[in-house]
């Protein structure tokens, strides 16, 4: 009799602890929704400044004041401000007056450029050659870097422009690259739109 009861009361706790429950699990990791804004240009034609280009209505110019505790080297020295994506385009002019200037800057663009190869999963120059004697090299730099795009561009005598985006927000490739897409195509028009004055 004591067995019987024993195994009726396994039987019994057994049926009670296969009841059906629901099996709560973790949430898989989501990342944020974006709005980006409509993408409308404008153009860029600052008296301080020897060059013009268009850039997006929902980016903010914000002329650089200093260079660490100096003033900058030239009064066209910017930042290309998008505060709805947290990112910047850190933009600089050179003057040129000689070859070994011109030479100077080139080497020092290819060498901020090939600091990121250390994290970079991919890393490509492309030549860049448009109208009004408008040169230079973007680099595309994919992986954990800060930047994921580089450019500068002169025209061999007399200008010479540099352009760096950050964002202002941990790397995280996948999350990011559809904000760098948008901001690409961004950095694109303003290539295709540059000139010297």
């Amino acid at each position: 009799m004591r067995n019987k009861t024993i195994f009726i009361l396994a039987v019994l706790l057994f049926v009670i602890s296969c009841k059906e429950e629901n099996l709560y699990l973790p949430k898989p990791r989501m990342y944020p929704k974006v709005n980006f804004p409509a993408k409308n240009y404008q153009d860029f034609d600052k008296e301080y400044c020897s060059i013009g280009f268009r850039y997006p209505t929902y980016a903010k110019i914000l002329k650089d004041e200093y260079f660490f505790d100096d003033k900058p080297l030239d009064p066209c020295w910017f930042d290309l401000s998008i505060p709805s994506l947290n990112g910047t385009l850190h933009c600089s002019y050179f003057p040129v007056s000689n070859r070994s200037d011109l030479d100077e800057l080139i080497t020092d663009s290819y060498e901020l450029a090939g600091k990121h190869n250390i994290k970079a999963e991919y890393y490509n120059e492309f030549v860049l050659d448009y109208p009004g004697n408008v040169k230079g090299v973007l680099f595309e730099i994919e992986g954990d870097v800060a930047t994921p795009v580089q450019f500068f561009l002169s025209d061999s005598s007399n200008h010479f422009f540099r352009g760096s985006l950050y964002f202002n927000n941990q790397v995280r490739p996948d999350s990011m690259s559809p904000i760098y897409d948008f901001v690409r195509q961004d950095i694109d028009t303003l290539l295709h739109s540059f000139y010297w004055k």
